[in-house]
């Protein structure tokens, strides 16, 4: 893969439709969650974003706050690669994972990361044939993705016009998005 890995939880926002930051949520267990499929799934390091709220982090993971997150999730992915590019190791990848997809585990994140090539660089969960995450993107590809990045919709336009494999884990996870309080 060419360089560390890094494992990125997705979970600077306010979470205004679910009514709450989500990384609060379930009393900090969908953080847990996210945390450990990454942490277990394949990552050398991992990192949350934060922003509307600061919790305490579970180990071993390291906070990377963005200060203008209510721009939306595209914030929150130039923040990232703007913290891991300068970090002193390099890192090759990045595996971008969102707090609200509780029912995603390491056996995910160790599928995706598996499938992960340098070429094309691009590798994305999907669930029942509808991208999802996590989402692997190699170093070669944070330049584009910056000049992409706009609003609440984070590296998806640019996914969608890039060669990206898809890999199916609809058979370990339901990959569900939960936006609403049920």
């Amino acid at each position: 893969m060419g360089g560390a890995v890094a494992g990125v939880v997705l979970a600077a926002g306010a979470g205004t439709r679910y009514g709450a930051p989500k990384i609060l949520a379930e009393q900090g267990r969908w953080l847990i969650a996210a945390v450990r499929a990454l942490a277990d799934g394949g990552c050398d390091s991992v990192w949350v974003t934060t922003g509307a709220a600061r919790p305490r982090l579970p180990e071993p993971a390291r906070e990377i706050y963005v200060p203008h997150w209510k721009r939306g999730m595209s914030e929150s992915v130039r923040t990232v690669i703007e913290v891991v590019s300068a970090l002193p190791s390099e890192c090759g990848v990045l595996v971008l994972h969102t707090v609200d997809t509780p029912d995603v585990t390491a056996a995910v994140t160790a599928r995706v990361l598996g499938q992960h090539s340098s070429a094309p660089g691009l590798t994305r969960a999907a669930y029942h044939g509808a991208p999802g995450h996590p989402v692997v993107i190699g170093r070669s590809h944070w330049p584009g993705l910056l000049k992409t990045l706009a609003g609440d919709s984070g590296a998806r336009a640019f996914l969608a016009r890039h060669d990206t494999r898809m890999v199916e884990c609809g058979d370990l996870a339901s990959g569900a998005d939960i936006d609403v309080r049920t």
